[in-house]
């Protein structure tokens, strides 16, 4: 039987949640209900109370009580991540599910966005209406609209409940029987720009041919953030990191970053890589007027109207270099980096708006002069989307993924 946690401040809500376990029970769920309330737990069987939630946070129930509302919520989201990552790892959850105000939504949030990406998740909210981001952040937590406040059990809120019920216990059913089902295939992390799309496209079709699942993210900052969360929680198992403009962008000030530590996961994780300086002759931001002044008198192109991209030139390239390097000396399993000495992107090409040898020159060197001996470095004399490179990119990731999984590789 597929198990759903119920998550919520049942302090203040302990009649809604009572309603919504026997909805969830009732839609052929087992439940698991934990109090994340600070006052009181409910007069009825619950499997989690508010001491034991702040007992996982490593505080105690007098100073939860003792605490003011803004450090008591702080500890209560702790100790609630806890539990439920606690509860996942030991395969005892199939879904999580609750209900609350602002207060009660970002507990429940905080300790959802700890569920690895697939695992089902809803949140009833008075909150979802307006702007859903500091509770979803790039997690996949179903968010709906409580309508009226969650206060008592009456014929709008006995529905929109009942709604909810139904949409968790049918997921969890779902969820659970495709992990039984679940058969183990390599996944491939890969990054994408729209002008490294062509590289992409043929590596992925040749990989997909092989036998791999492939998942392809928008390297715009939220895209690397999500691919390496999802090396982190284990569903991807190997990288083709074509597009690392994401960390030029970090550099170099531009809008899509995906934060400082960009290109550390498969690293850290030893997963096979393979890697490339995909659009890092480019810096993006938004439209024409919002590029920074200092940005202004340099050589730009309108990708269209919501972008406008500045070329890199050689100090940014080559300190991009620099970092990238540090970056993959350290990992920790097998990886290459794939170098194209005939630009590096559609734009970087001869003939292209951004087509700058001697800049780009500027990163080659860096590379070899920074990258260990023991990271592989092959340099091509094509360009980033010569179906050549990305063939050879793709079947180096095939070679490196074989060995790993078979222990005759540095990354097993």
């Amino acid at each position: 039987m597929a198990t759903v946690a119920l998550l919520g401040t049942l302090d203040t809500k302990g009649q809604e949640y009572a309603y919504l376990r026997e909805r969830v029970e009732r839609a052929g769920c087992a439940v698991l209900m934990i109090n994340a309330g600070v006052k009181s737990d409910p007069d009825y069987r619950i499997e989690y109370t508010r001491g034991d939630v702040a007992q996982a946070a490593g505080s105690t129930l007098d100073h939860l009580v003792a605490a003011d509302r803004g450090s008591a919520v702080a500890i209560q989201a702790q100790g609630a991540s806890e539990i439920v990552r606690r509860l996942f790892a030991d395969k005892q959850i199939d879904g999580i599910l609750g209900m609350g105000g602002s207060g009660g939504s970002s507990i429940i949030s905080t300790a959802m966005r700890e569920l690895p990406l697939g695992v089902p998740k809803m949140l009833v909210s008075t909150m979802a209406s307006g702007d859903t981001s500091p509770y979803v952040d790039i997690s996949d937590v179903t968010m709906m609209h409580s309508v009226i406040d969650i206060s008592g059990i009456n014929k709008l809120s006995a529905r929109i409940l009942s709604n909810a019920a139904a949409a968790i216990s049918g997921m969890a059913r779902g969820y659970e029987a495709y992990q039984h089902a679940e058969r183990a295939r390599a996944t491939v992390g890969a990054t994408m720009y729209g002008t490294t799309t062509p590289c992409v496209t043929v590596a992925r079709e040749w990989l997909e041919d092989s036998g791999y699942d492939v998942l392809v993210f928008h390297a715009t900052g939220a895209g690397g953030r999500s691919m390496e969360s999802l090396m982190a929680s284990g569903h991807i198992t190997a990288s083709l990191d074509v597009t690392t403009t994401e960390l030029m962008d970090e550099l170099a000030g531009g809008t899509t970053t995906a934060g400082p530590d960009r290109l550390d996961m498969a690293g850290k994780l030893g997963l096979p890589q393979v890697v490339a300086p995909g659009a890092v002759d480019q810096i993006t931001f938004r439209p024409k007027s919002a590029v920074p002044e200092k940005y202004r008198h340099r050589w730009q192109y309108e990708h269209n109207h919501a972008i406008t991209l500045i070329r890199s030139n050689a100090e940014e390239l080559a300190e991009f270099g620099r970092v990238f390097s540090e970056k993959v000396n350290r990992a920790k399993g097998r990886v290459a980096v794939f170098v194209p000495l005939r630009g590096f992107s559609e734009y970087g090409v001869d003939g292209g708006v951004f087509h700058d040898p001697d800049a780009d020159m500027a990163l080659i060197e860096s590379l070899r002069e920074h990258l260990d001996d023991s990271v592989e470095r092959v340099e091509m004399d094509t360009d980033i989307n010569d179906p050549e490179f990305a063939m050879a990119m793709a079947q180096k990731l095939d070679e490196f993924y074989r060995s790993w999984v078979t222990g005759t590789g540095e990354g097993a």
